[in-house]
């Protein structure tokens, strides 16, 4: 990738079908998500789609599925066709792989040939959709791997569009994505590169102090519109965190456009906001 031929990378973008006609979610999951976002727009594009959208913006995409049939039933898309499809876009497009924790030993020798079979450059992780808990010892040595492979570990925290406003939440629970459990992953794998997705709200004072005090813990702006980043996200983006924020989108539920232009109304210093767009994107994802 010609990394002065983007003017952004946006570190958080979902593909939602496959060049089957699968999609990532089933209808009903699709349709709560797209409410609670108000989301107008395609909300299932294809890595075609996905590459052309952002090729007309000069912004580079981290594009990932989620890997969860243990916790959802539904069949997922394929994590290797996505990083093979990627690939003929590999002037925009920067491929993460997912799997499914549960299968244990699979997992891990999986996460393996898809860095080194099909060039995945980071791994996707939903502990919500995915129904476990980040810190249990059992995911170790998956993360162990992944550390191991060089590439980062991005997690979804806080709360979750996908299943919002259904009964139970369709038994999505949100205590996965506490951030203080990718505390116990981050202190206990060094070497491992986390990102913690979105404003965790209800706790971000947590993803904050996390950040804050492990070098090897970033945190993505995505799944929100910034106009609604809660202050002291926005204030720690200005000084302390200022190399550890990362644009992200959450493509296709918001699109770059409304969160860039939300982003340009934020009182950010004229330094960091390079930063934030595509220079800590560039360093945490091993570009430079």
């Amino acid at each position: 990738m010609d990394l002065a031929a983007v003017d952004a990378i946006d570190v958080h973008v979902h593909v939602e079908q496959d060049g089957h006609g699968c999609l990532a979610l089933d209808q009903e999951l699709l349709d709560a998500s797209a409410k609670y976002f108000k989301a107008d727009q395609d909300r299932t594009p294809t890595i075609d789609a996905i590459a052309e959208h952002y090729r007309a913006r000069r912004i580079a995409a981290v594009v990932f599925t989620v890997d969860a049939p243990s916790g959802t039933g539904h069949p997922p898309l394929s994590s290797e066709e996505i990083a093979d499809a990627a690939a003929a876009h590999d002037d925009i497009l920067i491929p993460f792989g997912s799997v499914d924790p549960h299968t244990g030993k699979a997992a891990v020798a999986r996460a393996r040939r898809l860095v080194t079979e099909h060039g995945v450059r980071g791994f996707k992780f939903h502990p919500s959709l995915q129904a476990f808990e980040p810190n249990d010892t059992r995911f170790y040595p998956l993360y162990e791997a992944i550390a191991e492979l060089g590439v980062p570990a991005l997690f979804h925290t806080g709360q979750t569009g996908i299943g919002a406003g259904l009964p139970g939440g369709r038994g999505i629970k949100l205590r996965y994505s506490n951030p203080m459990l990718l505390d116990d992953v981050a202190a206990d794998h060094p070497d491992l590169t986390v990102v913690l997705a979105h404003p965790s709200v209800p706790w971000q004072d947590e993803a904050i102090s996390i950040a804050t005090h492990k070098s090897n813990v970033y945190i993505d702006l995505s799944g929100w519109s910034p106009k609604y980043f809660p202050p002291q996200l926005v204030r720690a983006a200005n000084t302390m965190l200022r190399r550890k924020v990362l644009f992200g989108s959450d493509y296709p539920v918001i699109t770059p456009d409304r969160w860039l232009a939300d982003f340009e109304t934020l009182e950010m210093k004229p330094d960091v906001r390079p930063m934030i767009l595509k220079d800590n994107a560039v360093r945490m994802l091993g570009l430079g």
